[in-house]
């Protein structure tokens, strides 16, 4: 079964990447949404308002991503294995 713990490992490894990328992501619209949201304003030529219900369905969309693609697959690895 050796090749069924380097699966769980790799799974493990993309697991905690992608937790990484959802957290940063999270933390950057956190703190920095102002200044983010004016820039992509006036790039993509939206309104705020929009660009925050992107942002909303961006992060949503990530994570019902990564619960299903990462974690739930992860978390099947160790139990049966």
């Amino acid at each position: 079964m050796e090749s069924m713990q380097a699966i769980r490992e790799v799974m493990a490894w993309i697991t905690a990447l992608n937790l990484g990328i959802l957290l940063f992501s999270t933390a950057v619209l956190a703190v920095a949404g102002a200044p983010i949201k004016r820039l992509h304003a006036r790039m993509f030529d939206l309104s705020e308002s929009d660009l925050s219900r992107a942002y909303f369905q961006y992060l949503a969309q990530y994570k019902i991503a990564f619960l299903v693609f990462n974690l739930v697959p992860y978390l099947a690895l160790h139990i049966v294995g």
